[in-house]
């Protein structure tokens, strides 16, 4: 029934809401087949070769057959043609396809359900194995967050019982190994199964303060803003503090000389340091990596006698080189082709650096007088222009080998910028993270809950089940926890990987493998076959595990 005209309006004319009365009244709309036949039959105004004009006003009552008529994939359209009964993940992008450096991580409160689209999105990506294999890359960066999604259920991990809550506890302080059947058919019903859950759970702590989140320590000001800090006006608790965190520092570095402690990371408000055992990343040898870095503190460093290197400032300057030779010999190749001498092409271009040589050409010009000769801090300033300028960034990684890690140790006990002097963080010691006890260390549990849900998929709804583990996640606690949720997942689950973006630069690769056998860590307390994945030489690079599947017991990865 159509609208009462109004005074001042045409007979046509009709209110917005009967408007839309009209529309919810209107009859199934006609297929796109058929709108296209009546198109086609319809007489063209300016004849055959002119387009037809577009209507302004039909963009509302065209909108969803233009949305219809649009090529879709093949597998996304149902048999009925209705665009509208598309799963909406049909038109993003897969997750795991490669994404820019600064893409935003999930938050720890996302949804399962909003996530779900990443368990039935393929892996076929850059920086992933070409097939599936047996064993996923060490990741040496600390993860925030794990969340492991399986359409199996994670019951099992709820609820432990207290003997199996000891028993992970003891087998953790005495570090037994856990053998574990290849699929687990009743895992609520396995003990050992539990019991090596809590296992993995496990790491130490110092300093210990249950009211503050010591990890991450770096950007971490405004977690830490309100929280009640007693030493930040006592000096003499600052000391008792700094004193009692050198004991533990110092326990933990003589544990790792000894071989009895793989690795622990040192994280200050400013920077982190990874000490890892001889016989771990492929170095025959004990070594640190710092990141990041600034030239004051490798200027520091320098002053102390501590010898170290720049790995992927030194790599990246040898590809470039790599780089600028090829381009130098396609140049010289096209030149003699085209009839110019060698030497002109192999000239080499004039350099900024030359301004610091010698300046007898303004002496034959006769301007030496006039011109302004540059002075030595602007000189020096020039030379460390490019290495000021991968400060805070990951090619500021800092590798130390051998004795000068223990340089690095005392100089980190009386470094100042190791505890921050203002904001939150003032006075507070930096967090230690180790695998293993040590003296000062306190046993701490990783947090971890269960989700499920249903999620929309092509097919139609499917039951998801997650399980999520917040940090700090360290490499061997990754790696344990995949030993236990194969068996229990019956080989099949996906793992979307939040790793501490800092901590990222510790897979860079600390040189070339070094072969000896007689560098063994029987009892450094890991599993064997965690221990043999971390004596593996890194080849992440600056980058870190983002997202681990598992499936018929093997692995796929993407960078």
């Amino acid at each position: 029934m159509a609208a009462p005209a109004e005074p001042g309006h045409s007979p046509g004319f009709k209110k917005p809401p009967a408007l839309l009365r009209l529309k919810r009244k209107r009859p199934v709309r006609r297929s796109d087949s058929d709108g296209a036949a009546e198109a086609a039959a319809a007489p063209s105004p300016r004849g055959s070769g002119a387009a037809r004009r577009r209507n302004p006003f039909s963009s509302l009552d065209n909108a969803p057959r233009r949305a219809a008529a649009a090529p879709q994939p093949p597998a996304a359209t149902p048999a009925g043609g209705d665009p509208s009964a598309v799963p909406f993940w049909q038109f993003l992008e897969p997750a795991c396809e490669e994404k820019p450096p600064g893409r935003a991580e999930p938050a720890e409160s996302s949804d399962i359900l909003a996530l779900s689209q990443d368990l039935h999105s393929p892996l076929a990506v850059p920086k992933a194995p070409s097939s599936p294999r047996q064993e996923f890359p060490a990741d040496w960066s600390i993860k925030t967050r794990v969340l492991f999604m399986s359409s199996q259920p994670f019951a099992w991990a709820e609820h432990l019982k207290g003997h199996e809550e000891a028993q992970g506890v003891a087998q953790h302080c005495r570090a037994a190994e856990t053998s574990l059947p290849r699929s687990v058919q009743e895992p609520r019903l396995c003990s050992e199964l539990r019991c090596a859950f809590q296992q993995s759970l496990l790491y130490w702590l110092h300093p210990s303060l249950p009211w503050l989140p010591l990890f991450p320590r770096l950007g971490a000001d405004r977690s830490m803003a309100g929280k009640a800090c007693p030493w930040a006006q006592d000096e003499a608790l600052q000391q008792v503090l700094m004193s009692d965190w050198s004991v533990s520092f110092t326990s933990l570095y003589q544990l790792l000389r000894a071989r009895l402690c793989p690795y622990f990371y040192v994280c200050s408000a400013q920077f982190s340091v990874l000490f890892r055992a001889a016989g771990l990343a492929g170095s025959a040898e004990p070594t640190a990596a710092i990141a990041p870095t600034t030239r004051g503190l490798r200027h520091a460093m320098r002053a102390e006698g501590i010898e170290f290197s720049l790995p992927l400032l030194e790599e990246s300057g040898a590809r470039k080189q790599k780089n600028s030779e090829e381009s130098l010999d396609t140049e010289t190749a096209e030149g003699v082709r085209a009839g110019s001498s060698v030497e002109d092409v192999g000239e080499p271009a004039p350099s900024d650096d030359d301004d610091d040589g010698s300046f007898s050409w303004l002496e034959e010009m006769g301007v030496q007088d006039k011109v302004k000769k540059p002075d030595t801090i602007s000189i020096q300033l020039r030379r460390e222009k490019h290495e000021v300028q991968v400060d805070h960034r990951p090619e500021s990684l800092v590798l130390v080998r051998g004795s000068n890690t223990f340089r690095l140790l005392n100089f980190l006990i009386s470094c100042r910028s190791l505890v921050a002097v203002a904001g939150p963080q003032a006075g507070l010691p930096p967090t230690l993270l180790s695998p293993v006890a040590f003296r000062g260390g306190t046993l701490h549990t990783l947090k971890a809950r269960t989700v499920s849900g249903r999620a929309r998929v092509p097919g139609g709804f499917e039951d998801v089940f997650s399980l999520e583990v917040l940090g700090p996640v360290l490499p061997h606690a990754l790696h344990a926890l995949t030993l236990v949720l194969g068996p229990a997942q019956r080989g099949s689950f996906r793992a979307l990987l939040s790793p501490h973006e800092p901590s990222a630069a510790f897979n860079a690769r600390p040189g070339p493998p070094q072969e000896d056998e007689q560098q063994e860590l029987p009892a450094c307390g890991l599993h064997p076959r965690t221990l043999a994945q971390l004596r593996q030489c890194p080849t992440l690079g600056k980058s870190s595990l983002r997202l681990l599947e598992m499936k018929d017991y093997s692995y796929t990865w993407k960078a």
